[in-house]
């Protein structure tokens, strides 16, 4: 294992470990100076600390805000290892925002790990590293997948708005990651694991190394990790597009060949005449030769994607920390640590689903040319679909992070009081690259299959006899998968390199904040001491995202993307004050309450005051009431201000569908569609007519920034109690109810909002910002929607957090404890706009706009420690969903409410779904050595969710919440 660390080590790059080198090499004789020189001195202890929510240094732990804790003992007993995974276990967590399962996304963030407090937005919740702000991506993201769990030493998650203490983003809660610090010793950890199908193993190794004197200390560490992808085809669930319960041959049962002309797009070439007359298709009288066409074979021409695509992708980590610390003097101390991580995610979906018609943004024509080679209708261009199965799309998207952060802190005394101080700096740096393959470069296709021959030696050549086009392969795309010959794509790496022209985009963010902080006690009252904080930021943000070149220039048949390129910068000072009202009173053992207030200046839009007041009361020693209100907002970020221009193919429902859209059983909104669509309409999708609703679209549509927009504000109350009866001693009950309301939205409208609002609710603004076309081969299809950024509506959610814990200790079977928490959303409802007409739109309970909103999440945890052994059993609890019919729309076994109606809906048929329930265990034990080994299963009963035709947060009909299958793993953990 030695060996290999090294080995990895090399590989992550010089820079890391040079730092990391020079700082050990560097501080290591200090500190064993210091500890010689002074061992006989004392030093000054600082037993007040931070605790998450409060600036104000203090030793009672307990505050006004809600905040979930979890230790690093938590953290081993658990199956989940990554710093994502284990926060995204949180009953306050939201789905998953980009989750391993979205292979079909794409960006800058494709590849991270995100966490997403009350669905809010993962840009909504503010990550800390030691009470510091994390880098962020352009778009406000900050990755969790950066920070290794071995430098974690404990979790804490304070579920209450914070941006009178934090700024910006802090509207959704804030997580703060506390590193492991003055470490004594050597520590060295491997983890082991696979799922029960034999896939989807994953590494990981780590060390921790430290050294602690009197006077100073030094952490060093290292990790790596390495998760290799599922392939959906693995798993039942989604082995086909839509599921288990309809696989390919079923879906193409009503025949692929529709009055618009559509087809199946397929592995072998399918040919479309350039009119769009039909009696061109395979099995149909043909003015070519009959011989050049065959009956359409489902089961060998239909196209299963999900056989190439991965269900979850691949991902590597390489890691490298330090941090050190050393008491100048009693009262003075310097403080810094260093982090380096290199993150590889790699995406794979199928071959591209080529059509030589349909790309609006390239001029020239990709037709099977008339003076083709390989052309059946000699002297007469035709339009031809081919998915490129020899070719699947991947993506390979590289994020290295560097992190610095330096500072000094001392105490002093005033009139006899304590105060602490700190000023500090933090750099951050993410850099990314993103390498595309698999996608078409179009001008080479118009070569490819342009006019061509075949000498005499059967060679094929582009151009014409004497007239030979250098450099270009010819391309045969009637030949379909496997299929060998002139021109085939089968085997014929020439070929490939010619049409496939490989990507590399480039991204970086920086994030520089200076700081300085004084804390400490006012004054000695009656109730206890009047405390104070106060301090200033200067935080800078800048981003770049460059997209290729070819991307740029819309010639792939990749999407088209423009550069994001900007930054900003912001002056803040924030001050908190804690009053001690009442104390050892009659009905106020403690009564005091906290004010806080920050002003943000913005070179770009402007200043903002934002406070906090919160209140503690405890009317007798076993209850704890508490309570606050405090205002929030989010900046926009970078992406917003100045991104650019990019295409997306956008998963959406079209109204008008008259397989499963609200059109068929609704007259109204059928009245309305036939002004604009053709009779027995069917919304296209990629790879041919979408056989659900939120299919993706088959055509790319845009999205751009605003440089005007202005900040998202919010107001947030939380009320609770916790109360810890002293005749039931260890068990605590907590219940807090919360609210949270988020007013000018910064967000894009989805494409389905805009086309329920046309056909749906009827309103006729809506109607005008979307195109359908009038050309013969996609009659009628939605085909160009631009969205910007806008502030408008709102967003509000409540709901309600209860916690029970019991420890039940020294019995004769060893100790027990018991934990569970749950988290209960009263409601999440969005108003997209400020338009009076539009209705506000209800997400509580529904798989909607590809995310998952859960009423219910609850974990119920049992631990059981019996001298060196111990076991844990964890529950993980999500309620059911509702989403539209996708089958059975007059009702059915899949469509169990076909007659739902409401006001921002319309009539639409509804598919329920009901609960599901994973369970994990792991037993563990602490061997003589000074080692533990662990042994466990998440998901031990091998649970699958049901099949959910809206794809939340995947890109397939599964829920990318929930676990793919049992996974086994062994940890061994020695410490020296």
């Amino acid at each position: 294992m030695n060996h290999r660390s090294l080995r990895l080590e090399a590989r992550s790059g010089l820079l890391p470990t040079a730092i990391a080198a020079a700082l050990v090499s560097a501080l290591v004789p200090a500190v064993a100076g210091a500890q010689e020189a002074d061992a006989s001195k004392s030093t000054t202890t600082l037993d007040r600390i931070e605790v998450t929510g409060s600036r104000i240094r203090q030793a009672n732990l307990e505050t006004a805000q809600p905040v979930v804790t979890m230790s690093r003992a938590d953290i081993q007993k658990q199956g989940f290892t990554s710093v994502a995974d284990i926060v995204q276990n949180i009953t306050a967590s939201g789905s998953p925002a980009i989750s391993r399962a979205d292979a079909l996304s794409s960006g800058e963030e494709v590849g991270g790990q995100y966490v997403d407090l009350r669905n809010l937005g993962p840009e909504r919740t503010l990550v800390l590293i030691d009470g510091k702000r994390m880098g962020i991506s352009s778009a406000g993201y900050s990755d969790l997948a950066s920070i290794p769990s071995s430098i974690v030493e404990r979790i804490e998650v304070l579920t209450d708005g914070a941006s009178a203490l934090y700024g910006s983003d802090a509207i959704a809660g804030v997580i703060n990651i506390i590193t492991r610090k003055r470490f004594d010793g050597l520590e060295a950890s491997a983890y082991l694991g696979q799922y029960g199908q034999g896939d989807g193993n994953k590494e990981i190794y780590n060390f921790v190394i430290g050294q602690t004197g009197e006077r100073g200390s030094i952490t060093l560490g290292a990790e790596y990790s390495k998760e290799d992808p599922v392939l959906a085809k693995d798993r039942s669930f989604t082995r086909y597009p839509n599921g288990k319960g309809h696989p390919v041959p079923d879906l193409d049962a009503n025949g692929d060949y529709r009055d618009n002309g559509w087809s199946n797009i397929s592995r072998n070439g399918i040919l479309v005449r350039d009119s769009g007359d039909l009696t061109a298709l395979p099995g149909r009288t043909t003015t070519g030769s009959q011989a050049d066409f065959r009956a359409y074979n489902p089961l060998t021409d239909a196209t299963n994607t999900n056989e190439q695509m991965y269900l979850q992708t691949g991902l590597e980590r390489r890691s490298v920390f330090a941090n050190a610390e050393f008491d100048i003097t009693d009262n003075l101390r310097a403080k810094a640590d260093v982090l380096y991580t290199d993150r590889e995610a790699t995406q794979q979906i199928a071959g591209y689903p080529f059509r030589s018609f349909g790309f609006r943004r390239y001029d020239g024509d990709l037709s099977l040319s008339g003076d083709s080679a390989f052309n059946p209708f000699k002297g007469e261009n035709v339009d031809y679909i081919r998915r490129t199965w020899e070719m699947p799309r991947q993506t390979k998207s590289e994020l290295t992070t560097y992190r610095f952060s330096a500072g000094l802190e001392g105490s002093f005394e005033l009139a006899g009081k304590p105060w602490d101080w700190d000023v500090g700096y933090i750099y951050n740096q993410n850099k990314g690259s993103k390498t595309g393959t698999g996608n078409l470069f179009l001008p080479n296709v118009a070569k490819a299959v342009g006019p061509s021959f075949i000498d005499a030696a059967g060679v094929a050549h582009c151009g014409t006899p004497g007239a030979v086009i250098a450099s270009c392969v010819p391309w045969n795309p009637l030949l379909g998968y496997g299929q060998t010959g002139p021109g085939s794509l089968t085997n014929n790496p020439e070929l490939q390199k010619y049409l496939f022209l490989p990507t590399h985009d480039r991204s970086e963010t920086e994030t520089q904040v200076y700081s300085l902080n004084l804390s400490g006690v006012l004054a000695s009252l009656p109730a206890g001491d009047l405390g104070l904080a106060v301090g200033y930021e200067h935080r800078k943000e800048t981003a770049r995202y460059e997209p290729d070149a070819l991307l740029q220039s819309g010639l792939s048949s990749d999407l088209a993307g423009a550069m994001t390129e900007g930054g900003y910068k912001l002056d803040e000072f924030y001050a908190e004050l804690s009053v001690p009202v009442l104390a050892d009173v009659a009905f106020a053992k403690e009564l005091s309450f906290n004010i806080a207030g920050r002003y943000s200046d913005y070179d770009t839009f402007g200043d903002t005051t934002n406070g906090k007041f919160s209140l503690k009361w405890k009317p007798i020693d076993d209850l704890l009431i508490r309570g606050t209100y405090a205002t929030g907002f989010r900046a926009p970020t970078v992406a917003d201000l100045y991104g650019g221009t990019n295409e997306t193919f956008d998963n959406y429902t079209d109204p008008c569908d008259t397989s499963f859209g609200a059109a068929v059983r609704n007259p109204q909104v059928a009245a309305r569609c036939a002004a604009v669509v053709p009779a027995n309409f069917r919304q296209a999708a990629s790879g041919g007519p979408a056989t659900g609703p939120n299919a993706q679209s088959n055509s790319a549509f845009e999205s751009g920034s605003n440089p005007l927009l202005k900040p998202e504000t919010s107001k947030s109350t939380t009320i609770g109690f916790v109360y810890s009866p002293s005749f039931v001693g260890g068990l605590d009950i907590s219940l807090d109810w919360w609210k949270i309301k988020i007013e000018d939205v910064i967000a894009a409208e989805t494409v389905t909002s805009l086309l329920n609002n046309c056909y749906v609710l009827g309103i006729q603004s809506a109607c005008s910002r979307f195109e359908r076309s009038g050309d013969a081969d996609d009659l009628g299809q939605v085909v160009d929607v631009t969205r910007t950024l806008i502030n408008g509506g709102y967003q509000e959610t409540a709901g309600y957090d209860l916690g029970v814990a019991y420890r039940l200790t020294d019995t004769r079977f060893g100790n027990f404890t018991f934990n569970w928490k749950t988290s209960y959303v009263d409601y999440l409802e969005y108003k997209r706009d400020s338009e009076s007409t539009t209705p506000v739109e209800q997400k509580t309970s529904w798989a909607i706009d590809g995310t998952a909103n859960f009423r219910v999440r609850s974990n119920f945890n049992t631990d059981w420690q019996y001298g060196d052994f111990g076991a844990t059993w964890n529950v993980r609890y999500y309620s059911g969903l509702k989403e539209d019919c996708a089958y059975d729309t007059a009702g059915g076994p899949e469509c169990g409410n076909p007659n739902y109606a409401s006001a921002y809906r319309g009539q639409q048929p509804v598919r329920e779904v009901g609960a599901n329930t994973f369970h994990d265990v792991q037993v563990r034990y602490n061997t003589p050595w000074n080692a533990t080994v662990a042994l466990g299963a998440n998901n031990v009963f091998d649970h699958q969710g049901q099949t959910m035709y809206s794809q939340p947060n995947s890109s397939f009909v599964y829920n990318g919440s929930f676990d793919i299958g049992r996974f086994v793993y062994m940890k061994y953990t020695q410490r020296f």
